[in-house]
């Protein structure tokens, strides 16, 4: 036995260090592979696995690359547009010119706006220094066209509607005395009204003030509280003249007679309330025309006095 391993050994030896004669060893350029110890390969995933690798990579260098540079705007890109300043409006746009003139009619109207705004709570607030001294200029201001008063609010509205009528009396041709029927004016100042978007103050007002100035200066039976009274008679008088002068009645009025239709105003359906609604008269006596009761222009009635 030790013979033949001696024997191998040096038999081993003088292969590896010894060559062969004739032969002449060429240089290696490559390891030399042992296949006992080589992984077994598969081609069929070897290429894919590579390029998966190589994209991967290759993504990644993208990435950082992508970072690194400054965005990039296409040369078709339009470039943006400047801002514009926000245009002038109101009375800055307006020349100096109108810009003062315009400053100055808003001063006026604010001071006019002040001063009505004055006269009326002075109109309405109880008795001052202020409106003992000037209480002429307060109401000048204020009547007839700015009037204020509270029959609108409690504790005593206003619940009632009141027409103002009329009767006619003059003599026929035939020497007789004949009488119009009753002429509704309050109905008249209505039609007046309706559908009119600028109403007249008088057309509103002129004669309900006429008949609540003559119901107040006049006790039940309609004799006269003093001066007032035949003021306020006087009155009723020649704006019923100027009424009727509108209406061609053929002869000239000689004496007239006025009534008051008083209705109660209908309670809302909702309400369990019963209200009387029948009209309610009061009857004046007779007026005979005179000069005194025809104002400038009015003609229909006779001209003599106390005839």
């Amino acid at each position: 036995m030790d013979s033949y391993e001696d024997e191998d050994v040096n038999g081993a030896r003088s292969l590896s260090s010894e060559p062969r004669p004739g032969r002449v060893p060429k240089a290696r350029t490559q390891p030399e592979s042992h296949p006992e110890f080589e992984p077994e390969s598969h081609p069929e995933f070897e290429p894919a696995v590579e390029s998966e690798v190589e994209s991967a990579v290759q993504h990644q260098l993208e990435q950082e690359h992508w970072h690194r540079l400054p965005p990039v705007t296409p040369p078709d890109a339009a470039e943006p547009a400047a801002l514009e300043p926000a245009p002038v409006r109101g009375m800055a746009a307006l020349s100096l010119p109108y810009q003062v003139a315009a400053a100055v009619s808003l001063a006026i109207i604010g001071s006019l706006a002040c001063v009505h705004l004055a006269m009326v709570f002075l109109h309405v607030a109880p008795s001052n220094t202020v409106t003992k001294q000037y209480g002429k200029a307060v109401d000048g201001w204020v009547y007839p066209e700015f009037e204020q008063n509270w029959k609108l609010f409690a504790p005593n509205p206003l619940q009632q509607n009141v027409a103002v009528q009329v009767k006619v009396e003059f003599t026929a041709t035939d020497g007789s005395r004949k009488h119009t029927d009753w002429i509704d004016l309050t109905a008249e100042d209505g039609e007046a009204i309706r559908g009119n978007l600028l109403p007249s103050h008088v057309q509103q007002n002129e004669l309900r003030r006429a008949w609540d100035f003559y119901i107040n200066s006049h006790d039940n039976e309609n004799r006269a509280n003093g001066v007032r009274g035949q003021l306020s008679e006087r009155y009723v008088r020649r704006i019923v003249m100027m009424r009727l002068d509108a209406h061609d009645l053929g002869r000239s009025v000689e004496r007239i007679q006025l009534r008051s239709s008083t209705r109660s105003v209908k309670a809302p359906e909702w309400s369990d309330e019963k209200i009387d609604t029948r009209p309610a008269y009061r009857v004046l006596p007779w007026w005979t025309v005179t000069a005194a009761d025809l104002p400038e222009g009015v003609g229909n009635g006779r001209t003599e006095a106390g005839t």
